[in-house]
């Protein structure tokens, strides 16, 4: 990781930049996908899978059966945590169902606001390297609260044409029986577009690489999507009160999603900075994914500011998706903070407990 001392304030959105290359050839080549789902429907999911996962299966929707039996292959130990991570997750997206307003402005006129869910509603979850079955609960779980008629999961199977058991019990915990192996950008075009087995949704859902990101980008034209998530990043705000080995296992928790992921550090000492680097290179040296990592820290950062003052202002300066606060009186800084996707308080809020068990 880079480190830069005390940069002016006029240098800080060159050190906000994001690590992200350009994307024309990646455009080119998911509007071809999406237009060939959308005239093609299941045969070009079946070609895109050969090509891309390694088989084509002849079922696109996994049957009851299949379902029974990939979930009844999850250990107990992950069975409970994703138990106890679904009733965390229920209980603070319950606490967010909106309320009915109502005003009556004049006599005679009476206002109203009312919340209705979402008729259909698709996910998208990734596979691959890591299934990322927490994505499932955190948004299964909100459909389901929300009352969603029907919930459509497409995810990529793997070469041996299965999917992580991980990601279809946390489905059946979330009441999902709908669940399509299908990948990448061609599963937001048959979501968009609908297909003989897969079903035109209303709204599209779910994080995924540069491929599905541009395709919910496309389709958004005609399907309402979510957002256009961008690669993983975090902020670490660190002071004398900030234990560096966890510093710089949350570094690392982000930058071990890929390669354009992006994880920076700001701190008011050289010092600090110097023993999370040292604790970022020990503990990189224990992880498997040594690729994804390297190519992630070398486009990453660490600011040394002076002051808390100059450590908020850089920090709204960069709006991360995620901002955790390991410092003195973190809920002052929290108060000063404008522009963060979450923000996690104190030393023990890592953001990995919020991406997958609070």
């Amino acid at each position: 990781m880079q480190t830069i001392i005390n940069p002016a304030p006029a240098d800080w959105q060159q050190l906000c930049q994001r690590n992200t290359p350009a994307d024309d050839d990646i455009e080119a080549a998911v509007a071809d996908i999406v237009a060939a789902v959308r005239r093609d429907g299941d045969e070009a999911l079946r070609r895109y899978a050969l090509r891309f996962d390694g088989a084509a299966p002849e079922r696109l929707e996994l049957t009851d059966e299949e379902i029974r039996a990939a979930a009844a292959l999850v250990g107990e130990p992950v069975k409970r945590a994703i138990a106890e991570a679904a009733r965390n997750i229920g209980l603070f997206h319950t606490a967010q169902k909106p309320h009915v307003v109502e005003a009556r402005p004049a006599e005679g006129v009476h206002c109203l606001q009312r919340a209705v869910p979402i008729e259909c509603v698709g996910l998208y979850i990734p596979g691959g390297n890591a299934p990322l079955f927490s994505t499932v609960l955190m948004l299964g779980l909100p459909a389901r609260i929300a009352g969603c008629r029907e919930v459509v999961l497409c995810t990529p199977q793997g070469r041996d044409g299965h999917i992580a058991p991980e990601i279809i019990y946390a489905a059946q915990v979330c009441g999902i029986s709908r669940i399509f192996r299908v990948g990448g950008a061609q599963a937001v075009a048959a979501m968009a577009y609908g297909t003989a087995s897969v079903p035109r949704v209303d709204k599209i859902f779910g994080p995924g690489n540069r491929y599905v990101t541009k395709a919910k980008q496309l389709v958004s034209r005609h399907v309402s999507i979510d957002m256009p998530a961008g690669p993983s990043e975090v902020l670490v705000m660190a002071d004398a009160t900030a234990r560096p080995d966890f510093v710089a296992a949350d570094l690392l928790s982000q930058a071990e999603h890929g390669a354009d992921s992006q994880a920076m550090l700001v701190c008011d000492t050289e010092e600090l900075a110097r023993r999370v680097t040292g604790e970022v290179e020990r503990q990189a040296a224990r992880l498997a994914r040594t690729e994804a990592i390297d190519r992630s820290l070398s486009r990453s950062r660490i600011v040394v500011l002076p002051t808390r003052r100059d450590m908020t202002a850089f920090a709204n300066t960069y709006a991360a998706e995620h901002l955790i606060i390991a410092m003195e009186r973190p809920w002052e800084i929290a108060d000063a903070i404008t522009a963060a996707g979450s923000v996690f308080i104190g030393n023990f809020s890592p953001e990995s407990a919020g991406d997958y068990a609070s």
